[in-house]
């Protein structure tokens, strides 16, 4: 057996984000103010984001350079570790060499301070005093939270209310770090009351949760607004990840034929893959597979449009993968992938074939955890499970062809707070779902009026 984990020194922290939107083929198409119809300009998001944030999402500087607060804070457990899975390879019997960045190692047990650090960080010297926001299963709350905490902000959470519900513990991290948890939809913003008055049950989604906390934030002057993932920024930030996993496949020896991540928003997925992307528009043979629930199928079966990024239509028009922003899916446990859009960078670069989305059914991703767990030890997060799930596929595809291909995956977090998911898996309570075309198209009427992109795919 050779090296199981490979290393980065300090020293090799990367000094740079790297923005893929510099190298796009495709142009990206513009935000639009939804009251305009014109192409958002940046006087349009001072109200929620501070100004160096803005400067980063319009920016098209392929590399930005990430400031020493922001680096100090990275070495609290940066650069990651890669590791090779050396008995999920010999458990499947497969040619195939396996790599997983662990990006579990974060204090926040996931990927998501990659972005949180940075995001305190400007809104800390631009005279923030609070930050709201938005989270799924709790990881980009948690994060923000202990982000915020290093920073000495104020944190707001609006959290889907059945991950509220569904993980406990998620909140208890957050409030251990100083933040306070709200289930959403709450009634203490108009948004929230809006859709509890529809559906007093109402599970959430994060498209209602971004609702209440842009709300919150546009009616402090001293708030502004953190997102988690879906924008540019926030795609910029978490490449940290891919560009160290670059310097350590090159230690390995190795270069990958797979890069697989799994995705919500977007931003595990292009934290790892942008740098792979990169090379891949400039010549290299790469499979680059995004890996989504079906119950949740954004890119796999939602059309290319401009929708709101939100459920109470507060945020710009972005041109995405969408299934309508009225759309709830159903109460999976894998809450982080639970979103009705998808990353207008990500969605450009499966318009342009350089991403191959996939969907995935919630029963197969848990049984690809439990192999994972009973083979490599670490519990993965039920995100992180839809991306195992496809590494198998691969590894058994490669089996079946008798390749010796390389394949790497971001294990993007762990599960140690969602052991209650497994036990109802492993209990027989969870089923899978496949959206019917009815209830797609049912969602999709509420984006019939609104302006189309020119490679609208409706």
């Amino acid at each position: 057996m050779g090296v199981k984990k490979i290393f980065l020194p300090e020293s090799e922290l990367p000094r740079q984000w790297y923005n893929i939107a510099a190298d796009m083929p495709t142009p990206m198409e513009p935000p639009l103010n939804p009251g305009t119809g014109e192409p958002l300009g940046p006087d349009d998001l001072a109200p929620i984001f501070p100004m160096p944030i803005i400067e980063q999402e319009v920016s098209q500087e392929r590399w930005i350079d990430i400031p020493e607060e922001v680096l100090e804070k990275y070495l609290y457990w940066r650069p990651t570790p890669l590791y090779r899975a050396y008995q999920l390879e010999k458990h499947l019997e497969t040619p195939a060499k396996i790599y997983f960045k662990n990006e579990g190692v974060s204090p926040a047990g996931s990927h998501k301070p990659n972005t949180a650090i940075a995001q305190a960080y400007y809104n800390k010297i631009s005279g923030t005093k609070r930050i709201t926001t938005e989270t799924g299963a709790g990881q980009w709350g948690s994060a923000l939270a202990m982000c915020c905490a290093m920073f000495g902000l104020e944190c707001d959470v609006w959290m889907v209310k059945i991950s509220y519900n569904q993980k406990p513990y998620r909140r208890i991290m957050m409030e251990t770090w100083g933040a306070k948890c709200v289930a959403s939809p709450s009634t203490l913003t108009k948004a929230g009351q809006k859709i509890l008055d529809q559906d007093p049950d109402s599970p959430g989604s994060l498209g209602i949760a971004i609702s209440e906390a842009v709300e919150a934030a546009v009616m402090d002057e001293n708030a502004k607004y953190a997102l988690g993932s879906v924008l540019n920024h926030v795609m910029l930030h978490q490449t940290v990840n891919g560009l160290e996993t670059q310097k350590q496949m090159a230690i390995a020896g190795d270069y990958p034929d797979v890069v697989i991540g799994c995705c919500g928003g977007g931003s595990n997925f292009a934290g790892n893959c942008f740098p792979f992307v990169r090379d891949k528009i400039y010549g290299k043979n790469i499979d680059i597979i995004a890996v989504e629930p079906a119950s949740c199928p954004t890119m796999t079966r939602g059309p290319f449009a401009y929708d709101f990024g939100d459920t109470v239509q507060m945020t710009p028009l972005l041109p995405m993968h969408t299934l309508g922003h009225g759309f709830v899916p159903e109460p999976i446990h894998a809450g982080g992938l639970r979103y009705h859009g998808m990353a207008p960078i990500i969605s450009q670069l499966v318009l342009d074939n350089l991403i191959r989305p996939m969907a995935i059914q919630q029963l197969e991703t848990f049984q690809a955890g439990i192999t994972f767990a009973r083979t490599e030890g670490f519990i993965s997060a039920p995100e992180t499970n839809h991306a195992i799930a496809v590494v198998i596929q691969e590894a058994l595809k490669a089996k079946e062809e008798g390749k010796e291909k390389v394949i790497l995956f971001n294990w993007s977090g762990h599960g140690l707070v969602d052991m209650a998911a497994y036990e109802a898996y492993m209990s027989g309570k969870l089923v899978d779902h496949t959206l019917a075309e009815d209830e797609i198209q049912r969602a999709l009427e509420n984006i019939a009026s609104l302006p189309r992109p020119k490679q609208y795919t409706g």
